[in-house]
């Protein structure tokens, strides 16, 4: 890797980002219950629903309307008989309004199971298109809900705050590292490559979830939603798990430049004499989390083939070969920090103490 920095860190970078590349296609939502083993009451029940209903039937959409008098009822008679017509609807039986006329209900079955795109699709037409465009002139309002659009709903909830929680916890990781090594690169360095790792991760477990040849290693055979909770979870995991090992790899390093200055022996010797801690502490967590696939949950086994494989990528290729052939390449830059920064910084460098207290430079 010091040989030839460049070389390596392009070649590590090239394949964390094409292992990334599938989570940009990650389709979050809640896997139902046709994913369960077939010798389960769950899925018996499932797949009798279905046989007998439809896959719609084991989720459907149910539109609460308040009506504003008993005359909106040839309203509401109308609007159901439109969604009949609408394409991702098998059925809708005749809604029921209540005794004072003040309140309407109507079930929507699907065509597609809960889990299905088309019915995600199909509950954001109908609140965007359909909705609007039938009762928006008739003083009637409709919200449309049950358990498929509320999972829709919280996916859509989460995947709007997740931005949120990665800049917070990237940002705190930053503050304490800058606060630890007194170095800006090396906390800017350490968070890009924990979400490269954190982002090839996503892009296996995204991989997985589609099912096919790569799906089927772990008895996914056809594409499933990702829980949106996965990616939140296994985020706050990898990144502190990553954090821990960039630690204990940077720390070593800087111990051995404060010996002789020398930041190309110092990356030498530093890997050298952590190595085998970081693999072996890796190679353990990465075994742990493979015992998941041994789950029948689908979200446990791609919960758990997501943390293995961003583990085992990062104890790797990013700690064994990317971060110290970027070390070589930025030299003594490494250590490099503004003077009115480190004035205001407090002191946590406890290798520095150790080096001045041995009479080390």
């Amino acid at each position: 890797m010091q040989a030839r920095p460049w070389a390596a860190a392009t070649v590590a970078v090239l394949i964390l980002l094409a292992l990334t590349a599938p989570a940009l296609g990650m389709r979050l939502g809640f896997p139902d219950a046709g994913n369960d083993p077939p010798d389960t009451m769950t899925r018996q029940a499932y797949d009798l629903n279905t046989e007998g209903f439809g896959a719609g039937s084991n989720g459907p959409l149910v539109i609460a309307a308040d009506l504003p008098d008993r005359s909106a009822s040839a309203d509401i008679d109308s609007f159901a008989a439109v969604l009949r017509k609408e394409p991702g609807v098998a059925f809708v039986p005749d809604p029921t309004i209540n005794q004072a006329g003040d309140a309407a209900l109507i079930t929507v079955i699907p065509d597609g199971s809960p889990q299905d795109k088309e019915t995600e699709d199909l509950v954001a037409h109908l609140r965007d298109d359909v909705v609007p465009r039938e009762l928006g002139d008739t003083g009637i309002n409709a919200e449309i809900g049950g358990v498929t659009a509320a999972l829709d709903d919280q996916s859509e909830y989460m995947k709007g705050r997740m931005p949120l929680f990665i800049a917070g916890v990237v940002g705190l990781s930053f503050l304490l590292l800058l606060v630890a090594f007194h170095s800006p690169l090396i906390s800017l360095k350490a968070a890009i490559m924990n979400l490269l790792s954190v982002g090839a991760g996503y892009g296996v477990m995204t991989l997985v979830a589609k099912g096919g040849p790569v799906g089927n290693l772990i008895g996914i055979d056809h594409e499933v939603p990702i829980a949106p909770f996965l990616p939140v979870m296994m985020f706050a995991i990898l990144f502190g798990l990553s954090m821990d090992y960039e630690v204990f790899l940077i720390s070593r390093i800087r111990e051995e430049y404060l010996k002789d200055g020398d930041t190309s022996r110092a990356v030498a010797d530093g890997l050298a004499k952590t190595a085998r801690v970081i693999t072996a502490a890796a190679a353990i967590m990465v075994v742990v989390f493979l015992a998941f696939l041994a789950a029948p949950d689908v979200f446990l086994k791609l919960f758990g083939i997501g943390l293995a494989s961003a583990i085992f990528l990062d104890a790797t290729l990013v700690r064994m070969v990317l971060v110290p052939a970027v070390m070589q390449i930025l030299g003594d830059r490494n250590w490099w920090i503004p003077s009115w920064l480190e004035k205001t910084l407090p002191s946590l460098d406890v290798e520095q103490r150790v080096a001045a207290a041995e009479g080390r430079p």
